[in-house]
């Protein structure tokens, strides 16, 4: 296959979807969880849950980078773009992320805070030689995905000796995630929590590889499946799963093989060894604080280190407790059963970060149609 259209090919997904429906057990129900927010777009977007045999449910988990971002995070940015001579540099998706009592990097800017909107860290630091007389902080979230272009721009900052720039480091980590996750389904007695399989990130597993989630699938016993974002991707790797949980197996498989190797890419890896370390401890938007679940500035780069070179301590925040998004982060609700959700939850007013971020499953379930009638109803 060398086309898109080749991955959307009709006769093929029918005869996938055939033989998921004929491999499928009617003496047990099959709950999978699609870790990835781009997973989570694309079952809305192509109606691929609606196509499933009833008795197979899609989880959606917590891979959206700027949903499990806490909103202390979010207060600590703005608060410092409040002050003078300081300009802080995001990525687009997080313009609207919720901090506490309805702020915003969006809010702040119009109240006259200096917040721009980047496409790369490489134009943050672009802003820096351009700005020499202003310090400018990158706001750096997103799983590996992001990471290895963060490590990028902190290695040329020091290595061109730009003084002005630094780093507000949100980097988390997805086998650490996926383990959390697993455990406390494994913890909790209820059928409505148990996770039979995950089909495992691709733009991540491209950068880190297979090799991570062996540990993964071993100890929890759960086959983990990397797929791609296509309907012939999700729907061949859902077969993967179901073949393997009904053969009682536990391996990691590789869908993507197209894209994703076992090793991972090893220019982006030595680039994240060298820029960061691990955290002890991080919080996360929904789920709490995750031991080694998050990457902070090396010792090597301290000195590009935002949280060193600026008062950024987070103070914690209670998230709006009408919005379900922790508990959909987790896989224990679905969108459409938080009260807000296309009631005064929508994406051009949105109260949750799952609504906020374009991957996530509040925005997925509303922006391809799926469930709006029901709301209105």
């Amino acid at each position: 296959m060398q086309y898109l259209d080749e991955f959307r090919y009709e006769p093929l997904a029918l005869r996938l979807i055939n033989q998921i429906a004929a491999e499928t057990s009617c003496h047990r129900s099959y709950r999978f969880m699609e870790f990835c927010g781009g997973h989570t777009h694309a079952l809305a977007r192509y109606g691929i849950e609606d196509l499933l045999p009833k008795n197979i449910e899609m989880i959606h988990g917590p891979g959206c980078p700027v949903c499990v971002l806490s909103a202390g995070r979010i207060d600590a940015a703005i608060r410092l773009a409040k002050q003078d001579n300081i300009v802080i540099c995001a990525y687009g998706d997080l313009m609207r992320a919720p901090g506490s009592r309805g702020n915003s990097l969006l809010r702040a800017r119009a109240s006259g805070a200096d917040i721009r909107m980047i496409y790369s860290p490489l134009d943050a630091l672009k802003i820096a030689m351009d700005y020499p007389d202003k310090e400018i902080v990158f706001f750096a979230i997103g799983f590996e995905t992001t990471t290895p272009p963060t490590a990028l721009a902190v290695q040329i900052a020091q290595r061109d000796r730009i003084k002005n720039f630094s780093v507000f480091c949100n980097h988390v980590l997805t086998p650490a995630a996926m383990r959390h996750i697993l455990t406390e389904s494994q913890s909790l007695a209820s059928q409505r929590l148990t996770i039979d399989g995950i089909v495992g990130p691709a733009h991540v597993s491209a950068v880190i590889g297979c090799k991570p989630y062996q540990e993964i699938a071993k100890n929890f016993t759960k086959p983990i499946v990397i797929a791609g974002f296509e309907t012939l991707d999700i729907l061949q790797a859902l077969l993967m799963l179901l073949r393997q949980v009904n053969t009682q197996r536990a391996d990691i498989e590789n869908q993507y093989d197209r894209a994703v190797t076992d090793q991972g890419n090893y220019s982006a890896i030595d680039a994240m060894a060298d820029a960061f370390e691990l955290r002890e401890s991080f919080e996360w938007r929904g789920i709490g604080h995750l031991s080694n679940s998050a990457l902070g500035l090396s010792k090597k780069y301290c000195t590009l280190d935002s949280e060193k070179r600026f008062d950024m301590s987070a103070v914690p925040v209670l998230d709006n407790p009408a919005c379900e998004c922790g508990q959909i982060l987790r896989g224990r609700k679905k969108p459409q059963e938080c009260k807000l959700f296309g009631n005064a939850c929508r994406p051009d007013t949105p109260l949750g970060a799952c609504m906020v971020s374009a991957e996530g499953a509040c925005a997925a379930h509303w922006a391809y149609g799926r469930f709006r009638d029901e709301v209105r109803a």
